[in-house]
């Protein structure tokens, strides 16, 4: 008997034991590949777009007229007042130096200003992919650090802008991990007052961000996903949001069944049983809402849709194997120094704390509280036309001074904007001279000529300087104006660094009508089965889409006017809407799960109020958390994410806060049972 019961207990702990060292071990291997992300990484436009895009047919026809596949990066030299004779010999002895740096091209000739001979540039050729932009122009800009006192250097282009935006995603694999630790952690404390769950809960997350680190790194070393700086950053704050959000509604089911089981093993299987499927369905329904963006034209869309769900998929496996194998070998002093007593659950609905006065509130006046919640959400949409969000110059993409966007500020000074990254023209030889000409008498178009003596397929390849910057709108709408003046003569594409940014900015736009109701569909199905109602779902995502509509409008109000953005990538309301909608829907998954529970004991009213109750305040901890963890974004300095910080921070907040805990709830009140229509519950 005594043997029996000793192999019980051992059974009991070998698998929880198993368990932990094979996530340690899941740690050991992802968490180096951690720091070697970057060297996977692909950060440029071209990398992004279609197959189907003009410039990308461009890339691949210039292909054959290019020795090399290199990036073009500008120097240029400016001393006010003038430069002097010493200043260009020390420029042509700097240049010679330049071209010795491995990976560089050829460097072209100095070419001085001839407007006031205030500056000088050439053109350096860099290779692409992964980290070399970034190291070449760092040896690139050592090696300019020798010239005379007064005369400024500057690497520009899109060879020096790729660089500047790998150095600044170079921030993620520390600082963003750092701050987002310390944040959650902070968080953890204040909810649980115990020095033991923080631990566990970050471990997790942790242990979930290996996992899912070491299969990104391999699936994009091996060409099968691309990543970028910007859905690294995200990857990394997801996973440590999702996976803290599932591990406080586990561990505030299991304090919930330590009270009312004496075995902290009965306790957590009773757990488990209560709280995986919502923790599941919340994670299938974040996933199939990042999956959609498979369907994006832009690669870096639809690379960004496997990468997250990635992420969502190994917090959900932390949580629902790591995390619990913790808490049974530790059982009751997890929550040390309040550790749950069995025996003293309260069978009746709380009657102390916060939440219980809201679901009072919401009992006693349910169709003035959806009322006066919706209200406030339309005063939000109200703001939502001044949204800026057709494009932004790649210069104004940086939050901080970076030496690219000075040195296209002194090129522009004093040369065309577009020197250096022309609009690529491949066209028919026999027309190449009419070509030519409707390109210089395009407006906004400095000059134009046939690159080289080189004909390819009976096609040649012909080079237009823009008057702006190359990254800038005008110059979008110049190469605007070449494709339309020259598409039908001798089949020409125009293509080149702004052409892409054209095309990026197309599909995006073009990626928002399609994804976001194909996301709504899917959603909105994923609810109908597992509310098995048809009216809830439906109200739930009116409601989710209505708080992403305030979002907007509150966002444009704080972009325009406390921070004074110059405006929004096409593809920010996207994102913010898939993260957004799919989270805000994850956290009614939590609550109206529970509802639906308490409501085949208790009826729809009863269930709403009680459900209202127990989960306000776990999920009010986890949509703070999560608001937290997207916050750190913030910390980057880059324009997109800090947008995608404050978008998804307020709108996450304002799903728990008033959505979740007022709109919902009262809508569900004051609908009573046919709230489960065509279900019949409560």
């Amino acid at each position: 008997m005594t043997d029996n019961r000793t192999r019980a207990r051992a059974a009991r702990w070998i698998l929880p034991a198993l368990l932990i060292v094979g996530w340690l071990v899941v740690g050991g291997i992802g968490g180096p590949l951690q720091g070697q992300l970057s060297t996977v990484q692909t950060n440029d436009n071209a990398a992004f777009l279609p197959e189907s895009a003009e410039s990308t047919r461009v890339g691949e026809l210039q292909k054959g007229f290019a020795e090399v596949n290199a990036l073009p990066a500008v120097l240029v030299f400016e001393r006010p007042g003038g430069l002097t004779g010493e200043d260009q010999q020390a420029i042509t002895a700097a240049l010679s130096e330049v071209a010795k740096v491995p990976g560089v091209g050829p460097v072209t000739p100095l070419k001085l200003s001839t407007q006031d001979n205030e500056a000088a540039q050439s053109v350096a050729l860099l290779p692409t992919g992964g980290e070399k932009p970034r190291e070449v122009v760092a040896d690139i800009r050592e090696r300019l650090e020798g010239l005379p006192d007064g005369l400024a250097a500057h690497v520009t282009g899109p060879g020096g802008l790729i660089a500047d935006f790998t150095a600044a995603f170079g921030g993620i694999d520390g600082l963003l991990l750092g701050v987002t630790a310390a944040v959650v952690a902070l968080i953890l404390v204040v909810v649980y007052r115990s020095p033991m769950l923080p631990l566990v809960v970050l471990l997790t997350a942790g242990l979930a961000l290996c996992l899912a680190v070491a299969v990104v790194y391999a699936l994009a070393k091996a060409g099968v996903l691309l990543l970028n700086g910007q859905s690294q950053g995200i990857l990394f704050i997801l996973v440590f949001g999702a996976a803290t959000d599932y591990a406080l509604l586990l561990i505030a089911r299991l304090r919930e069944e330590l009270r009312r089981h004496e075995s902290k093993g009965a306790a957590m299987r009773a757990a488990l049983r209560a709280a995986a499927g919502p923790i599941a369905a919340s994670a299938g329904t974040v996933i199939a809402g990042l999956l959609c963006l498979l369907i994006s034209d832009l690669r870096s869309n639809s690379s960004l849709g496997p990468v997250a769900a990635i992420g969502i998929a190994a917090s959900l496996a932390a949580a629902l194997t790591f995390l619990p194998a913790v808490l049974v070998l530790l059982g009751r002093a997890a929550f040390w120094p309040a550790r749950p007593k069995h025996g003293t659950v309260d069978e009746e609905q709380p009657r102390r704390g916060v939440w219980p006065k809201v679901a009072g509130l919401v009992g006693r006046r349910p169709r003035a509280v959806w009322l006066l919640s919706t209200l406030v959400l339309a005063i939000g949409v109200g703001f939502l036309p001044q949204l800026r969000a057709d494009g932004v110059a790649q210069s104004e993409l940086f939050l901080t001074e970076v030496d690219s966007v000075t040195g296209q500020q002194v090129l522009t000074r004093h040369f065309p904007g577009g020197t250096g990254s022309p609009a690529i023209l491949v066209t028919a030889a026999s027309s190449a001279q009419e070509v030519v000409r409707l390109a210089k008498g395009t407006e906004g178009v400095a000059d134009a000529a046939v690159r080289g003596a080189k004909i390819v397929d009976g096609k040649v390849e012909i080079n237009a300087v823009l008057k702006d910057a190359a990254d800038s709108p005008n110059a979008l709408d110049t190469v605007q104006r070449l494709r339309e003046r020259t598409r039908d003569v001798g089949g020409t594409l125009v293509g080149g660094a702004t052409a892409g940014q054209l095309d990026v900015r197309t599909s995006s736009l073009h990626d928002r009508k399609i994804i976001i109701p194909v996301v709504l569909a899917v959603i909105f199905l994923i609810l109908a089965l597992l509310l098995r109602a048809l009216l809830a779902p439906l109200l739930l995502i009116a409601t989710v889409v209505l708080s992403f509509a305030a979002t907007l409008g509150v966002s444009a109000l704080v972009f325009n006017h406390v921070l004074g953005f110059p405006g929004a990538d096409p593809s920010v309301p996207l994102f913010a809407f898939v993260f957004l909608v799919a989270l805000g829907i994850d956290y009614n998954i939590f609550l109206m799960t529970r509802v639906r529970e308490e409501s085949l004991a208790h009826g729809t009213r009863a269930g709403a109020l009680r459900g209202l109750t127990v989960t306000g305040g776990v999920i009010t901890s986890a949509g703070v958390v999560l608001a937290a963890t997207f916050a750190a974004l913030a910390v980057l300095p880059i324009l997109f994410l800090a947008q995608i910080a404050f978008l998804v921070a307020f709108g996450v907040l304002l799903d728990t806060l008033l959505v979740r805990s007022l709109l919902v709830p009262a809508l569900t009140v004051d609908i009573g049972r046919r709230v489960w229509w065509p279900s019949k519950v409560g």
